[in-house]
């Protein structure tokens, strides 16, 4: 297994948050989706990812460096599109692809050319007039034009239509299909990643509560659903309840389904369930 990303036991105090102990692993020529309600943590692991914030303990190692000491390295390798846009409103496209190509052996002007044109993004409007969604793919397309091998997106699709979403979403796919390259991808929109995520890993208040391949899912968990006495004494065995007037569904261990619901009406999560089920599994 060839990891483009691994994170060990990293841990940032805040005065009334933590990320804490997280660990996970990215595989090259992967998509991972980085999925949990707002305030779980998201932003705070990716900036500590990028070292825009420093770290209490723990190790980063991306492309196989470490991120803070082979700082330069790494971040000539990697791309990265916030949830805020970064741009000075007052300038152009045209005039921050001219200053970020300074910093990049790798730049393509071909590449950036290729989304202009699928976009139609005037490279000389000032950027104070672009929407939303025209910034996100400004900021998208100058961040695959330096060609990195690990994409980092921080809710790219959720200022997008619904076409435009699409087209990122293939992007996505073909910028992995060579098997060497790899997205971290984070948002809210569940059903984009039951498109094209390989694996996915939930953050809750600040801990990493799973992180698995959309393959495992299946193999691992089910939802379980039937009438609301039949949880009694049974709902610690849960990783996640809703319940109704006189029913309930939940999500489970499968192996913990076979034991104490055979012949119960069971169907695989989606990413949507994982998310919701683990949270509600995890509040106080």
């Amino acid at each position: 297994m060839d990891n483009i990303l691994q994170i060990m036991n990293l841990t940032k105090n805040y005065k009334d948050f933590k990320i804490d102990n997280v660990s996970f692993e990215l595989e090259r020529g992967c998509i991972m989706g980085f999925i949990g309600q707002n305030g779980a943590g998201k932003t705070s692991t990716i900036k500590l990812i990028l070292n825009a914030i420093g770290r209490d303990c723990g190790n980063i190692s991306v492309f196989s460096k470490d991120n803070i000491t082979d700082e330069v390295y790494v971040k000539s390798k990697l791309g990265y599109v916030p949830d805020e846009d970064y741009f000075i409103i007052t300038s152009t496209l045209r005039g921050h692809a001219n200053a970020l190509k300074l910093f990049y052996d790798n730049w393509s002007d071909e590449i950036l050319q290729k989304f202009i044109e699928l976009w139609e993004l005037p490279v000389d409007k000032k950027l104070q007039e672009f929407s939303k969604g025209m910034k996100t793919k400004a900021m998208l397309a100058l961040s695959l034009s330096h060609q990195p091998e690990l994409l980092i997106l921080d809710e790219p699709t959720a200022g997008l239509d619904p076409v435009a979403r699409i087209e990122v979403l293939d992007i996505l796919r073909e910028f992995v299909a060579d098997g060497q390259k790899s997205v971290l991808f984070s948002t809210h929109i569940t059903s984009d990643l039951d498109k094209v995520a390989d694996f996915i890993t939930i953050i809750n208040r600040g801990k990493v509560i799973e992180s698995l391949s959309i393959d495992k899912i299946e193999e691992k968990y089910v939802i379980v659903m039937g009438a609301i006495e039949e949880l009694a004494g049974k709902e610690k065995e849960f990783v996640g309840i809703r319940k109704g007037a006189g029913s309930f569904e939940g999500l489970i261990l499968r192996e913990k389904a076979n034991l104490l619901y055979k012949g119960f009406a069971v169907h695989t999560p989606n990413i949507e369930n994982m998310l919701t089920f683990s949270i509600w599994g995890n509040r106080v």
